[in-house]
């Protein structure tokens, strides 16, 4: 029998499915001291823990550990580096609380427009102030919502019965997807111009961090709401201060820099708080506690390692060759334009690289979706994709054409009235190095992609990289490096510049229409 610890209040679903297995003995001490409990339970083989931090010192304690189940999404109390060095497998549950978010934002939403935390107050000190507290109703309002993975998605179904108009903002899902929520696609200026709520559903990461600022909120209707039940990263807190009387802008609020007792920093200009209740709901508890126990199971007896958050590379893989896939798959999303709406995903691996095909998708979904974690597997990759609405396909390759170990990825992404329009690229790693060697009918490029990179395409004709070249020169940005070759055709050119610093938008276009450019793009990639 296999020893499982719970040292976590969490519903005790999780340990009676575990003991009706037949093939765990478990011991659930809620709030016992990890270091004290390996004392007396060392041949633990899994421990199942909800906020508790699981340090390599406690790792250590338990020789025998192999398996650390969170149960719940993030697992940032989890040196899951120490743990793979280990030999432990970290899952986490994600899911299992949606739900319960998802109803929180409705429950912040009707708290504030009805004005009831006040209310109760001043009914309970004898008042009847029912002048100050005239309400709002939600009904057919506009609901922005910014990020449509689960708890977005069930955010607007818990919402549907107010009728609301629905906007949101995803760059990883397709329209077909939207409508069939009911979502009308816009972008981020656009959903905070035109919402009159906006929920925030998305990670901390590069790309996030602070990604609610000034020019958003600016633009925002007076009286217009936002809840963030998020992560506190993504606002910008002081932006939202500076407007928040001008513009009489509401703030719900249940995420902290820490979740511990002491003074909040965003006290003054949030209307409501909350000590980040977004997953404390009975129900959530025992979904994460069924779900922990599930995954145990699955992975011992099935081998099943979708969960596992800290997974290794295949061995026998060059790492570079998952970068490169990476590398390739945001090079192709940048050069397909603004938050471009992608329908396909399409890739070739070829060469001994073609054993790995499937575990090589991963990264290329990371690249695509910052809210994926590519420490997660090939199914977790194309259910992320499926969600959004966009197909795969991994083709079969014919390794005589002489192309080594390298990869080739395409993008279709829809291009106006349904049409759609397709962004090639082929790479690969040479003595260490990440190479892109085509884009679209563009051989032999051989260019370090990472980095700040300007392209254009073009019909071929004298003078037209001199011109882009004065254009990126005026601007006062440098370039480190040129490559302008043609099509087999010699008909058309394609210009490659990387650049010290990112080119601005304004330029890209001022340049794209001067040269009568058929694709321009700034791209920036950072594996």
């Amino acid at each position: 029998m296999k020893t499982v610890l719970i040292p976590t209040k969490l519903s005790s679903v999780a340990r009676e499915a575990l003991e009706a297995h037949g093939g765990y003995q478990v011991y659930q001490e809620a709030g016992a001291d990890l270091m004290e409990l390996a004392k007396s339970h060392p041949e633990t083989y899994a421990l199942i823990v909800r906020s508790e931090k699981v340090t390599e010192d406690v790792m250590e304690a338990f020789p025998s550990l192999k398996v650390i189940i969170r149960a719940g999404a993030g697992y940032n109390t989890i040196d899951i580096a120490a743990a793979r060095k280990r030999g432990i497998d970290v899952m986490n549950t994600p899911g299992a609380n949606s739900n319960a978010v998802a109803e929180e934002v409705a429950a912040l939403m009707l708290a504030d427009a009805r004005h009831l935390i006040p209310g109760d107050a001043s009914v309970r000190q004898g008042l009847w102030e029912k002048a100050k507290f005239m309400g709002r109703e939600i009904t057919g309002k506009t609901l922005g919502v910014v990020g449509l993975g689960h708890i977005g998605r069930l955010t607007i179904k818990r919402l549907s019965g107010f009728d609301m108009k629905i906007l949101g903002y995803d760059p990883m899902i397709s329209s077909d997807r939207a409508r069939e929520m009911g979502v009308e696609l816009v972008d981020l200026p656009t959903l905070f111009a035109q919402s009159d709520y906006i929920t925030l559903h998305i990670p901390a990461n590069a790309a996030t961090t602070g990604i609610i600022n000034r020019d958003l909120i600016s633009g925002m209707k007076e009286g217009a709401t936002l809840i963030n039940c998020a992560r506190c990263e993504v606002l910008v807190e002081d932006d939202f201060r500076a407007l928040k009387e001008e513009k009489k802008l509401r703030l719900l609020n249940d995420v902290y820099p820490k979740d511990a007792a002491g003074d909040k920093p965003i006290a003054d200009i949030a209307d409501i708080m909350l000590p980040h209740l977004g997953a404390s709901t009975l129900e959530a508890n025992e979904n994460a506690a069924k779900m922990a126990a599930r995954i145990l199971v699955e992975f011992d007896e099935k081998g099943i390692t979708s969960y596992i958050v800290n997974r290794d590379i295949p061995e026998g893989l060059d790492e570079a060759y998952g970068v490169l896939a990476y590398t390739l798959a945001a090079l192709a999303k940048g050069l397909a334009g603004a938050d471009p709406r992608i329908k396909l995903l399409e890739s070739s691996v070829y060469g001994e690289l073609s054993q790995f095909s499937d575990w090589l998708v991963v990264p290329m979904v990371t690249a695509l979706n910052p809210d994926f974690d590519r420490s997660l597997d090939h199914k977790a990759a194309l259910g992320v994709l499926q969600d959004c609405g966009i197909d795969y396909v991994g083709r079969d390759v014919d390794n005589q054409k002489g192309y080594g170990n390298s990869i080739t990825v395409d993008l279709s992404v829809e291009s106006g009235q349904g049409q759609l329009s397709t962004i090639s690229v082929r790479g690969t790693v040479t003595e260490g190095q990440i190479m892109v060697s085509r884009i679209d009918a563009f051989e032999k490029l051989y260019f370090d992609p990472q980095g700040h990179t300007l392209v254009f395409s073009f019909a071929d004709r004298p003078g037209v990289l001199g011109t882009i070249a004065a254009a990126v020169a005026e601007a006062g940005i440098n370039i480190d490096d040129v490559r302008n070759p043609h099509d087999e055709q010699g008909e058309a050119s394609i210009a490659i510049l990387k650049l010290n610093q990112a080119a601005p938008q304004e330029l890209v276009d001022a340049i794209a229409a001067k040269i009568d450019a058929k694709l321009a793009a700034s791209v920036f990639v950072q594996s």
